[in-house]
């Protein structure tokens, strides 16, 4: 067993972990993250997505060992308490969402975009979220509810 120091959310956290967990495990059972899905285990769905120091990554390939001295960002960070984040307002505006399985790393992934590109166009946001599948909603609805709130985070700064 190894003992990981990280942040989580901005918030210290430490486990005890064997060598060969995913940080997706130890997010969901011994940090109770459970807004972190595993769709496939196997990196080709995106519902795990997280960030570890701005980088979006598959919490399924990554080891919880290399999570040592790392910021994690997962869906359950992103609203600031009880006021949801813009985009979090827009999906249940556009209805962007429906069995929730890939959600959480949709949200994750498109956060991660517009921090890097506030005003992507629906190329570059079809491009960034290539690597989340859904396969209830189709995708439209969820390109429109980004576009619309980067439009609204680009006014409202």
């Amino acid at each position: 067993m190894i003992h990981v120091n990280t942040k989580v959310n901005g918030d210290d956290a430490e486990f005890l972990c064997d060598t060969r967990e995913t940080l997706l495990d130890v997010l969901r059972e011994r940090l109770n993250l459970t807004g972190v899905k595993e769709g496939c285990g196997t990196g080709d769905c995106g519902a795990c997505s997280v960030t570890m120091d701005g980088r979006l990554v598959c919490s399924c390939l990554v080891l919880a060992a290399e999570a040592e001295g790392k910021e994690i960002g997962t869906v359950e960070g992103i609203a600031n308490g009880e006021d949801l984040h813009p985009l979090q307002q827009k999906f249940i505006e556009y209805a962007a969402l429906q069995c929730g399985i890939c959600t959480p790393g949709i949200l994750v992934a498109t956060k991660a975009l517009l921090e890097k590109n506030p005003d992507p166009t629906e190329t570059e946001v079809r491009y960034w979220l290539a690597g989340n599948l859904c396969r209830c909603t189709g995708y439209d609805k969820i390109i429109r509810a980004v576009i619309d709130t980067a439009a609204d985070m680009r006014e409202a700064s």
